[in-house]
């Protein structure tokens, strides 16, 4: 039985991997700070393993056959993350494990190119964007060096399970038992949004695919590329009642900015919100066969019951007229 570690396995990307995994039949040992993991991981092994401490990480992965790379620290501390993808480049070497990470859309900067492909170059804006570049260049360089194989995942904004923490549940669906769906950017606009339990799907997929891929690859997901009135109808569809329609206050981040460190961070990737862009990809079809795609209604159903938003049948309101 292939033995993969989830680096992160409490996170809201990380939990929904390692489920797929375990579903499909990998040893699954889930990594996590504290070395305790949510009751919906039954299956994993649970081990304690921090990601800026490097000896830990490497005992926390020892005799594992690929390590999932879903660390992925608060945007106000992204100043550990190359440290961090250093450790794990380290833990792949010391254990010879495969090494499977997501990939974000903030290598690309701004202007974002509207139709983004495996080719599309990057040109980051922003010292997210930088930083991004820079882990993937030291996972090229671990793969050309022939000490670690990398296969990386690019997807858009997350939405789907029980994690919390993404635009979806802090933003668009936060005030949804209120009523109110709120937009993030204009309301017309496409972006590229990721469900999660088709993008664990993928990278099942792409584990057990390895013998059609190279030492280093950088797919993307192509998921939904879907504007907010189709998020916010979709949601309607789901509740069973209609939403009042209200902007984020961009405004009131931006004033404040200079005194609140997560807010200034937050104003700083805004460009992602006013800039429409949408993954494409035929590799990623041609190694797994298919990309994985739940139909957009039924996905939005189930990410807001996933984060305890349900319909009004379920919760004794009156349903909107």
């Amino acid at each position: 039985m292939t033995k993969i570690a989830i680096l992160g396995a409490n996170g809201r990307l990380g939990r929904v991997v390692a489920k797929a995994f375990i579903e499909a039949g990998y040893d699954v040992r889930a990594v996590t700070r504290g070395g305790k993991v949510p009751a919906e991981l039954n299956g994993a092994t649970a081990v304690a393993g921090d990601g800026l401490d490097r000896e830990a990480l490497i005992r926390a992965t020892e005799g594992v056959d690929i390590i999932f790379n879903g660390l992925n620290p608060i945007y106000t501390d992204w100043g550990k993350c190359l440290p961090m993808a250093e450790n794990v480049m380290a833990a792949c070497r010391a254990n010879g494990a495969l090494h499977l990470a997501p990939g974000n859309v903030y290598n690309y900067g701004s202007p974002m190119p509207a139709v983004i492909g495996e080719d599309t170059p990057f040109h980051p804006t922003t010292e997210k964007g930088r930083i991004r570049v820079a882990m993937e260049e030291l996972f090229r360089r671990e793969a050309e060096a022939g000490r670690v194989r990398t296969i990386l995942l690019r997807a858009g904004d997350f939405f789907g399970g029980t994690g919390t923490g993404s635009w979806f549940d802090l933003i668009v669906a936060a005030k949804m038992n209120k009523g109110v769906y709120t937009a993030p950017g204009p309301v017309d606009l496409v972006h590229e949004w990721a469900y999660l339990p088709d993008l664990a799907k993928a990278f099942v997929g792409l584990a057990q695919n390895l013998d059609k891929l190279g030492s280093y690859e950088a797919l993307n997901f192509p998921g939904h590329a879907v504007t907010d009135l189709e998020i916010k109808a979709a949601s309607e569809k789901a509740l069973g009642r209609n939403l009042k329609l209200t902007s984020m206050p961009w405004w009131v981040l931006r004033a404040g900015s200079p005194f609140v460190a997560m807010w200034r961070e937050i104003v700083a990737m805004s460009y992602l919100r006013f800039e429409p862009h949408r993954l494409v990809s035929a590799r990623l079809v041609e190694i797994i066969g298919g990309v994985p795609h739940t139909p957009r209604d039924k996905a939005v159903a189930e990410a807001l019951f996933d984060i305890g938003i349900l319909p009004v049948a379920d919760t004794g309101e009156q349903k909107a007229a």
